[in-house]
């Protein structure tokens, strides 16, 4: 199993950035799927970024293309997100897929289900 932990959440102004982090521990492939959902209070997940880690294109919800940016390193996944507007507060969840096809599972349509390695989440406030 792997277990992610995210951090760097908090509060800012609308038009401040904030940097959010997640580790990954534990068994990890050289290659799977990993991303950045969010939910707001009362509302579903919504899929913000999503990304291979054996390279390939990257993933982002319409509503945060050209503000957030995702990447990922050995075993790290990061979201710089920029421009950020209350509509972007929610709690952030960092989620892997390992499935040796995931990739073939990835697409605009990011759907939470795909993912089955979730973290407890980072809180990100917007005003």
């Amino acid at each position: 199993d792997v277990q992610l932990v995210e951090s760097g959440g908090g509060s800012v102004q609308a038009g401040g950035s904030l940097r959010l982090s997640c580790v990954a521990s534990g068994y990890t492939p050289s290659r799977y799927c990993i991303g950045w959902f969010r939910q707001a209070p009362g509302k579903e997940y919504e899929g913000v970024a999503t990304i291979y880690t054996g390279g390939g294109p990257t993933y982002y919800a319409d509503s945060v293309k050209g503000r957030f940016t995702v990447s990922s390193g050995k075993n790290t996944l990061t979201l710089q997100m920029n421009s950020l507007k209350p509509e972007d507060t929610a709690m952030y969840y960092c989620a892997a897929d390992l499935g040796l096809t995931c990739r073939l599972r990835m697409g605009t349509n990011m759907r939470e289900t795909q993912y089955v390695y979730w973290g407890q989440g980072t809180q990100v406030t917007v005003s």
